[in-house]
């Protein structure tokens, strides 16, 4: 788990640096706005601000919920994580290669005008939105969870957001090191295979309460090959939700979301082809 925290600290970590670095970069061209920097922070530190609290408030919702409500709220959670990775994923695909046109062509706007709040008001909104996602995947993941040291998930957070420092750096290089379109596309597959943990956990808790049916459980044991209980097994089964016995639901379910990411890709490729 500690693993799949990580992850997404840094993938989170690298958009919000992504967004930040334009705009810094922006402002550095263009002295005459030099006026705008301590805006362009005021806007991060909003959206930090933002971003915590709403982790703040799902810790103390989570506190004061007992018994099925918690494992609702749990189960929702966990669902709603995994369609905003589903969400990020598909909107980076449609926006990232004009990206930076539309944040240059919007802090220009605001230059132009010296409406340095509104600037500062789209870099909180970047970092809310990005912070807000992380707060979602890691609670969806189990931190409102009992019995799990929150100082784990700080130090991993803290892990994550280093690992994000550094591959920023690197992918500033450009074409030396990697690019930004190979290492997105990458870490897009990645995500969504997260996401596909998520769904799993979420479907066999259901089962487990009686929500859905097993139908047949389990359908096959490949143990023998890949054994989830195990430490290997259980990194594989935390990043990609597999699973050596498997119910038979659960896999309709996968193969429905995999059917839907796969049409969903489809329908992006034709859309930038036309």
């Amino acid at each position: 788990m500690l693993g799949q925290v990580v992850f997404i600290v840094w993938r989170e970590s690298i958009e919000a640096l992504l967004v930040v670095g334009i705009l810094f970069a922006w402002l550095g061209k263009n002295p005459q706005f030099a006026e705008g920097r301590k805006y362009l922070w005021l806007g991060v530190a909003g959206g930090v601000l933002a971003a915590l609290s709403l982790g703040a408030v799902l810790l103390w919702f989570s506190d004061w919920l007992e018994g099925e409500r918690e494992d609702y709220f749990q189960i929702g959670m966990m669902l709603v994580a995994a369609a905003l990775i589903v969400q990020m994923v598909f909107w980076m695909r449609k926006h990232g290669r004009t990206l930076k046109r539309e944040l240059e062509q919007g802090l220009g706007r605001h230059a132009e005008s010296a409406r340095w709040w509104g600037m500062a008001l789209l870099v909180m909104i970047a970092i809310t939105r990005e912070g807000s996602e992380t707060v979602v995947f890691l609670y969806g993941m189990g931190l409102g969870q009992a019995g799990l040291q929150w100082w784990y998930f700080v130090a991993a957070a803290a892990l994550g957001f280093a690992l994000a420092l550094g591959t920023f750096q690197l992918l500033q290089l450009g074409g030396k090191v990697f690019s930004w379109q190979h290492f997105f596309r990458f870490t897009e597959f990645l995500l969504l295979l997260l996401a596909s943990a998520m769904i799993v956990n979420s479907v066999e808790r259901m089962i487990g309460l009686g929500w859905l049916p097993a139908l047949v459980d389990p359908l096959w044991d490949s143990s023998m090959i890949l054994d989830d209980a195990t430490r290997v097994g259980g990194i594989v089964a935390a990043l990609t939700g597999y699973r050596s016995h498997p119910a038979l639901m659960l896999l309709l379910l996968l193969a429905g979301y995999w059917a839907f990411i796969a049409a969903g890709v489809y329908r992006l490729g034709r859309a930038k082809a036309a």
